[in-house]
């Protein structure tokens, strides 16, 4: 079996709250290879970021991993130590957090920031370090480098502040770069740059990226497998061409009903109707099966799993039941098999 740069098995997560267990993550499994663009899309709470700091392990208290293996190369990360963890991150797998306006500390300079990560991650000493920040910084597209090692900051705009944040995760040349959500709170134009730089700095160094956002049009050109997550669990995952051209879970078909399209301005956009699932207590069926207005009987009274639909795309729907059981009758014309489901439908 080929290795993986990493791979995600039966991941779970879960927040301890003294109102109950929230179950961020509920067994997923994926897995990424070397220069590969990973999309992870979904609403808020659906469990994208949790996902992202449960492979970096930077989980804050109560939420800690509560079953599965990530392994990167081959190794258990959730085996390492402490010393060691703090050791890989950083120097294989960094992360670009969302809000640039709060990721950076206030009473440092940039260039003391940036040295900082490089002196904890690399063998560079003295000048060396500061020589490197300057290059990365001229790296990521800010202008007058010697300038802006000196600044703070607040003397910075949040487009520049995000490129800092992204020098400092690029600052060890890491195997694999996580960028979560990072165009929020910027601008259009800025955030169309911020991808751009990404992408290009993704080819130059051949880095695997976890692209992580609650928008598929952010990350229509730059993916080459979506995985697309409602309530901890993965719905449905294929190729860019598979996701926004065939999707076939509910969830996926109304998040692209809610993206603006350029060529058609006066549409009106179609809003996801009811409420995210509440994590504390899942159903014992499909946690869209309350919203989706294709729902059947079975989806509210079992779980479906995940039905290979080809080669790189499948999807955990009841509906894609149904229509396989539909294409796939036996020589009698009855239902193949899994007769419960074509009941049902």
């Amino acid at each position: 079996m080929a290795e993986y740069l990493l791979q995600v098995e039966n991941l779970s997560t879960s927040f301890f709250t003294d109102a109950g267990e929230v179950k961020a993550v509920n067994g997923i499994s994926f897995e990424l290879d070397k220069g590969k663009v990973l999309g992870i899309v979904g609403e808020s709470g659906s469990g994208k970021s949790v996902t992202a700091y449960s492979i970096m392990q930077i989980l804050s208290f109560p939420g800690r991993v509560t079953g599965g293996e990530i392994r990167f190369k081959g190794k258990d990360l959730l085996k390492l130590s402490d010393k060691k963890m703090r050791e890989f991150r950083g120097e294989s797998i960094s992360i670009i957090f969302q809000d640039p306006m709060t990721s950076l500390n206030p009473v440092y300079t940039i260039g003391n920031q940036l040295d900082e990560a490089i002196r904890l991650h690399t063998s560079r000493k003295g000048q060396e370090i500061r020589e490197r920040s300057l290059e990365l910084i001229g790296l990521v597209g800010i202008n007058d480098p010697k300038r802006r090692v000196k600044q703070y900051p607040h003397e910075l705009s949040g487009g520049m502040r995000q490129r800092v944040m992204i020098a400092m995760a690029l600052a060890c040349e890491p195997d694999i770069l996580i960028a979560d959500e990072p165009t929020t709170a910027l601008d259009v134009t800025i955030q169309a740059q911020i991808l751009e730089l990404i992408k290009d700095l993704q080819q130059q160094f051949g880095m695997a990226v976890i692209m992580i956002t609650h928008d598929l049009g952010v990350i229509a050109d730059m993916c080459d497998e979506i995985i697309v997550m409602y309530a901890g669990s993965i719905c449905e995952r294929g190729t860019t061409d598979d996701i926004f051209y065939s999707p076939k879970h509910e969830y996926t078909k109304n998040l692209l009903k809610s993206i603006p399209k350029a060529q058609k301005s006066d549409e009106r956009l179609i809003p996801i109707a009811g409420n995210p699932i509440d994590l504390l207590n899942l159903p014992d069926g499909c946690a869209f099966a309350p919203r989706c207005k294709a729902a059947m009987e079975i989806c509210l009274e079992q779980s479906p799993e995940e039905i290979a639909l080809s080669e790189t795309h499948s999807a955990a729907c009841w509906v894609n039941v149904r229509d396989y059981l539909i294409n796939h009758k036996d020589d009698a014309g009855a239902p193949a098999s899994g007769t419960e489901g074509g009941d049902q439908a």
